[in-house]
């Protein structure tokens, strides 16, 4: 296999981004045949390597070769399908219009197309129905149709990007014997996860990326899980704990049993004052989902849910304001944020009735005052207040969103991937923000899929699996090794 010329040669790829370097001279062939997994944890440069073979960012350095006549096809973890059209009119889409140019061709020729696509990988289903009452497993199979739809020979590239987050084991088997076939027919295959058994169980070899660098490239069956562990997470990852000063949490704040909703399937928690308790777990475990389920921002039941001692439910989000529970969200563009307000707009606008004062005014003078203090507080550059918050940087966003959250100094903070997209100034100004939080009595919760953060700053970590709290780590016990292999299941 490996004395063929590649269909893929990838040499000295690099990416920065204004306080990062995504990939530092990364190297990755891939040869007809074979199916090479991508494996690292968060922020080790497995998106930005899939988005400059996709296109969507330029490199910075480096070059991508691909053989003559070879292809580059992608299925995203969200198959990127229209679930409203068929499987017919999904493959017609990406094939462009019709005849009439003006819609995508659904006709006879193209239904007949999907049809032989689809048979190709398992018994056959009708292709004419919405995708809304498929199995996720026929989705997949839908997606890998429409990814092959036009290939002239077999000697294409094909990227899988974290596929099976919402497929069943069987239906995993499904798509993983049609990109063996695939293989087997040869073409080439890039398969990124971080499911650690699926990956023994596809790939013929393992390259694993480590903060922007390739820190390995060997066959797979020459790999051990504990060995695989060791390469994500860096030799000096055991040393990573948890720095903060042993002291007696306060009373239970929140306390909550049978959390439901979106992908946990039950969850349960007692958060005390000044405590800072981590969620962590590979993507999809529900670790993402318990933050905004808390909140209410995502519909949840509880069989059991008190605020301070009150008998209350999961949300709706102005209610869960008003128990004392402050959100900041993961995405901070989509849910953190108004775009096209001020930063001051932004600080001030979920509690402004501090500002309100007689017929509705808001007390300009009064906010303007506020979010300068608030400003220099959060360490905020520039601090200019009445500039618009969509032209500060990625960090001194988050410093907003975070300033605006602890505003009212909150009983309860829930904190989702708090900093994500953050250069490792801003990292230490929000993680000082969370420790003075705590001392002044707020209960802290981090989802965090960076295992090292949550290590270094939080009393103890709940480990997500399956939608459910699979291992808890706290004392010597909390160390970025451990919540990495509790994460993959590995003991």
């Amino acid at each position: 296999m490996e004395t063929t010329a590649p269909l893929l040669r990838v040499t000295g790829l690099t990416k920065t981004f204004p306080g990062l370097v995504a990939l530092d001279r990364v190297d990755l062939d891939v040869h007809p045949g074979e199916i090479v997994a991508v494996v690292g944890h968060n922020g080790s440069g497995k998106s930005t390597l899939v988005k400059i073979l996709a296109g969507v960012y330029a490199a910075d350095e480096g070059e991508v070769r691909l053989a003559a006549d070879a292809g580059l096809h992608f299925i995203h973890q969200d198959l990127a399908l229209v679930d409203e059209l068929t499987a017919t009119e999904n493959l017609a889409l990406a094939r462009g219009t019709g005849a009439a140019g003006l819609a995508p061709d659904r006709g006879r020729r193209m239904r007949e197309r999907t049809r032989k696509l689809v048979a190709r990988f398992g018994p056959a289903f009708d292709v004419d129905v919405p995708l809304t009452r498929l199995s996720p497993a026929q989705r997949a199979v839908v997606a890998i149709s429409r990814a092959l739809d036009g290939w002239e020979h077999p000697g294409n590239v094909l990227v899988l990007d974290e596929p099976t987050e919402s497929l069943h084991r069987s239906e995993v088997e499904v798509l993983f014997e049609a990109v063996r076939r695939l293989a087997a027919e040869g073409a080439g295959v890039i398969f990124v996860s971080h499911r650690l058994d699926e990956v023994r169980g596809l790939a013929d070899r393992i390259v694993v990326l480590r903060d922007g660098r390739k820190v390995a490239d060997e066959p797979v069956a020459e790999v051990d899980e504990a060995r695989l562990v060791e390469l994500i997470t860096g030799a000096d990852a055991a040393s990573v704990v948890h720095t903060r000063a042993a002291r007696d949490a306060g009373v239970a704040v929140l306390e909550v049993r049978g959390l439901a909703g979106g992908s946990v399937e039950s969850f349960d928690l007692a958060l005390r004052a000044g405590e800072i308790v981590g969620v962590a777990g590979v993507l999809g475990s529900g670790r993402e989902a318990v933050p905004s389920l808390l909140y209410g921002a995502t519909p949840a039941t509880a069989e059991v849910f008190t605020v301070a001692g009150r008998s209350a439910t999961p949300g709706p989000p102005k209610a869960s304001l008003a128990c004392g529970i402050a959100f900041v969200p993961g995405d901070r563009a989509r849910y953190g944020m108004v775009r096209e307000l001020t930063a001051r707009e932004n600080l001030t606008l979920p509690q402004l009735k501090s500002l309100t004062r007689a017929f509705g005014r808001i007390d300009l003078a009064g906010e303007r005052e506020e979010a300068g203090r608030r400003f220099a507080e959060a360490s905020v550059r520039p601090n200019r207040p009445e500039q618009r918050i969509a032209l500060f940087s990625g960090g001194n966003q988050q410093k907003i969103v975070m300033a605006r959250a602890l505003r009212d100094r909150p009983a309860v903070l829930l904190l989702d991937e708090p900093t994500q997209g953050v250069d490792i100034g801003a990292k230490a100004t929000i993680y000082a923000a969370v420790e003075r939080a705590a001392e002044a009595g707020t209960a802290v919760l981090v989802a965090s899929s960076d295992a090292k953060e949550l290590a270094t700053v939080c009393d103890r970590v709940i480990v997500m699996r399956a939608g459910r709290p699979a291992a808890e780590l706290a004392g010597d016990d909390l160390t970025e090794r451990r919540l990495v292999a509790a994460g993959y299941g590995i003991p």
